[in-house]
Formats: C-alpha cells, structure tokens, sequence
C-alpha cells in the first residue's frame, strides 16, 4: 500500500463545526486515519484557505464569496485549522487549497507524483463539494479511487446517499470505514 495515501479534505474546525457529531464521524475518521498510519500509507490533509484579504477569490464566485466577505479562512483565522480530534502529526503532510476540488490551487499534483502515490482513498466535508470534485479531477488525472463513504459527510443525506450509491461507484471503490481498514490491517 506504499502507493496510496489516504485523504482527509476540508475537516476543518469552522466546517465540522456546522454538523452535529451525533454520529460518530469524527471517531469513524480518526480510525482511518490510525489505520492508515499503521499500515504505512500516506495521510494527506487538504484545506481549503487564502491569504489575508481573500485576494484569490473573484466577487464572481458563488461559493467562496460568503468566505471573502466574512474573512473566514484566511491565514491565521482559527476555524480553518484541521480539527483536533484528527489532527495531523508533524511527518503528514498539509496542502492548502484555493478552490473546491483538492487540487485546484494546490500542489496536491505535484506531491503525490513526487510521492509515486497512484491510488487515493477520499474522506471529507463535503461530499457534494471537496469529495466529488477532487474524485472527478482524480479520475481524470488517472489515478485509482476509492471512498470512504462514512467517511464523508453532506448537509443533505439524500445527495450524499446518491453520490456514494449511484454517483461515485463509476469511478471509485466505495466502502465503509470499517471495510477498508480490514483490507489494509491484512
């Protein structure tokens, strides 16, 4: 499994902060993420962020101008440290992104080609957003999927249900946590 890493996007104290944990998300990831660990594959943290004064994002942009307005997300600002209950140790490595898809903006490219890293397993907040964006571009880019489907999380079950069920299947594996550990803890 050298050639995998594992990517946990956009689980960032302001975007947790929105859901309830009533249902064990949190812990659930922080198993994948031990897991991984332990079977030496590579864990990736993806954030979103953006330089003081948001200068990255145009008034065009639809999902980022709330960001800019509020000047969430910006360098420094607190809510968009990964979340302590999975933060990373110091040898994970952290990219910061500018867009919604994981390598929009980031050198996420860059590293996992420097890394000889040819499958991913994506985990994240959401799975409308950083999961099927950065699973289209990944697709594209040639690279094996897989997601973690309760390793997701969306605002609207219905979506995230048709997107780990009907969406995602086409072009990933799609498992529950609990499945994938078994298949890298052989």
């Amino acid at each position: 499994m050298a050639d995998s890493a594992l990517l946990v996007m956009d689980v960032q104290r302001s975007i947790v902060d929105r859901f309830d944990d009533d249902s064990g998300y949190l812990t659930r990831l922080r198993g994948a993420v031990d897991a991984a660990r332990a079977a030496g594959i590579r864990v990736i943290y993806v954030v979103v962020g953006f330089r003081a004064g948001h200068p990255e994002i145009s008034v065009r942009n639809k999902t980022f101008g709330a960001a800019a307005r509020s000047g969430g997300f910006a360098e420094g600002d607190p809510g968009s440290e990964v979340h302590p209950d999975v933060a990373p140790h110091p040898d994970d490595i952290v990219v910061t992104k500018r867009r919604v898809s994981a390598f929009a903006g980031s050198d996420l490219d860059m590293v996992l080609r420097a890394g000889e890293i040819d499958t991913l397993v994506l985990t994240g907040i959401a799975t409308s957003g950083v999961v099927l964006s950065t699973l289209r571009q990944a697709a594209d880019l040639d690279f094996r999927l897989a997601v973690l489907a309760d390793g997701c999380l969306d605002a609207d079950p219905e979506v995230h249900r048709v997107l780990t069920e009907k969406v995602f299947p086409r072009q990933a594996d799609v498992l529950s946590i609990e499945e994938w550990i078994k298949t890298v803890s052989v």
